[in-house]
């Protein structure tokens, strides 16, 4: 008898989930509000259940009708705490409830988690009228506490933007609460791995590289592997281990985020307590052949194996912008060079991005 998969939320994102767990012989459950935008998996997955993810009760009386065997989820932040909602009532591999609603969608809180267990992270508080600023160091960053992708974020350098900073990013949070943090100066790393009952399996440390374009950070480019010492790498791993700790996560991928500085102090600055998004899958496994929506189905189903790397390959992405033409001359002229594996220009701009290109070699390749 097949195996039924509970798949929380039909973006676009999960169709790789529902794929997957079809190319697995799993039958596929996937539950989301029927309309245009939050529907993509419709007529993909073997069943769609028409119920909005802040449903939780009826989707769990949905599951226990269906007798699901897992649940599970992609990318979406809101949709984590329900797929734990789900696994935590009905006995399945999965994270607490109230766990997740703490490390999901809420920078502030993640920040509170991470000072009462010890992870080093930089000095926060919540933009509030009074709020006393003295012992903070500028430049400063302003966030919406509930946003991801970058959105909401902005570097103040100096006290009189900071209030104008504030207001953006209310604006733009559905909470309408920004959180302000110390700016830590310093290289970007962001951190994969895969949870099975409390054990933590390092998939990658990868490099971030980021610029400032109109005071917003934006991604420029990433590598897999970054190239660090084994002492960098080592205090990342257990830093990575510690953070996920400090918010139980037991069951699940991760990305976990790092800033390193010049003098080797390393600094958290947020868990994804789901999977990287955009191509990081894709990434992973041209770097290690390591599968990671077949590995996080496999928790699901209480079926996890200890991962297997494959080869070790270098792989990286490249993000195309309007002022980066050196990137768009090597999406245009893609057939001259063997290492671009997919490089594409987008018919719409999204997020600042107007392109991207990937790449697989054996040393670590950059364009400039």
């Amino acid at each position: 008898m097949k195996k039924k998969l509970a798949i929380i939320c039909a973006s676009n994102g999960n169709k790789q989930l529902v794929n997957k767990a079809k190319e697995m012989g799993i039958e596929t459950h996937c539950f989301a509000w029927d309309k245009e935008g939050y529907n993509q998996c419709k007529g993909v997955a073997d069943y769609f259940h028409p119920i909005s993810v802040l449903e939780k009760e009826q989707i769990l009386d949905k599951c226990r009708e269906i007798k699901i065997d897992g649940v599970t989820s992609i990318f979406k932040d809101y949709a984590i705490p329900i797929v734990a909602y789900v696994a935590e009532n009905m006995g399945l591999p999965g994270n607490r409830y109230e766990d997740m609603l703490l490390a999901c969608g809420n920078k502030f809180t993640m920040r509170q988690v991470f000072y009462k267990h010890g992870v080093k992270s930089p000095r926060f508080t919540i933009a509030q009228e009074g709020v006393d600023l003295s012992e903070f160091r500028y430049p400063l960053i302003v966030k919406a506490t509930d946003l991801t992708s970058s959105v909401g974020i902005i570097k103040v350098d100096k006290e009189e933007d900071l209030q104008d900073a504030i207001q953006q990013a209310r604006k733009l949070s559905l909470r309408k609460e920004v959180i302000i943090e110390e700016y830590i100066s310093g290289a970007e790393v962001s951190v994969d791995a895969i949870s099975w009952n409390g054990e933590h399996h390092i998939l990658v440390i990868k490099e971030r590289v980021m610029a400032m374009i109109d005071n917003l950070p934006m991604k420029m480019a990433s590598h897999f592997p970054y190239e660090l010492s084994v002492d960098i790498q080592n205090k990342i791993i257990i830093e990575t281990k510690k953070a996920l700790d400090s918010i139980n996560y037991k069951y699940g991928a991760s990305n976990t985020e790092f800033k390193i500085t010049d003098s080797g102090e390393i600094f958290a600055i947020e868990i994804n307590p789901r999977m990287a998004g955009g191509t990081s899958h894709i990434l992973l496994k041209l770097h290690n052949g390591y599968d990671i929506i077949k590995g996080l189905t496999d928790v699901a189903l209480g079926q996890f194996e200890k991962p297997v790397f494959t080869h070790k390959k270098y792989a990286g992405e490249y993000i195309c912008r309007k002022n980066t033409d050196h990137i768009r001359q090597a999406i245009e002229n893609k057939e001259k060079d063997t290492d671009i594996i997919e490089a594409v220009l987008y018919k719409k701009e999204f997020l600042g991005r107007i392109g991207h290109f990937i790449y697989q070699s054996d040393r670590k390749r950059r364009w400039t």
